[in-house]
């Protein structure tokens, strides 16, 4: 029951840090999601009303979903994660929302190492990189927030 009811927290945490971060970042980089000269011209494209419609669509159960598999990769670690300071676990939270899932992950993007070493250089903007870690900043700060103080 303990991990069930993590799992169903930890979801609530991420969704509302995953909303709020994307509602705020689309203000400065709806240019990188909307038009035909968009940047990442490889996502949908927002301005299209059936592209838009699928994400739409889509969108609140992925992060459903994206939130159930990562909290299953904490229950080891529950205990430890709990027994630490307030501020140990709110950094170590960030550090591994910013760096796991963007900063060094594996999926090359205009804002991370792998899109460094793989992605054309026309995907690779100074503009567009600082409007993702903008991003990716705010969901890593809000989720580690609250996270650290409301999971453990």
């Amino acid at each position: 029951m303990k991990y069930l009811l993590f799992s169903f927290w930890f979801i609530i945490v991420h969704a509302v840090s995953y909303v709020i971060a994307g509602m705020l970042a689309l203000k400065i980089s709806g240019d990188l999601y909307r038009g035909e000269n968009r940047l990442l011209d490889f996502t949908r494209d927002m301005s299209d009303e059936d592209e838009s419609r699928h994400v739409q669509k889509y969108f609140i159960p992925a992060q459903l979903l994206r939130g159930l598999l990562m909290s299953i990769v904490f229950y080891p670690v529950l205990g430890l994660l709990g027994g630490l300071p307030l501020g140990l676990r709110f950094a170590f939270l960030f550090g591994l929302m910013f760096i796991f899932t963007d900063f060094a992950s594996a999926v090359p993007f205009p804002d991370n190492i792998e899109g460094f070493v793989y992605m054309r250089r026309r995907y690779l903007k100074k503009d567009s990189f600082w409007k993702l870690y903008f991003e990716t900043a705010i969901y890593s700060l809000l989720f580690a927030l609250l996270a650290s103080k409301f999971l453990f």
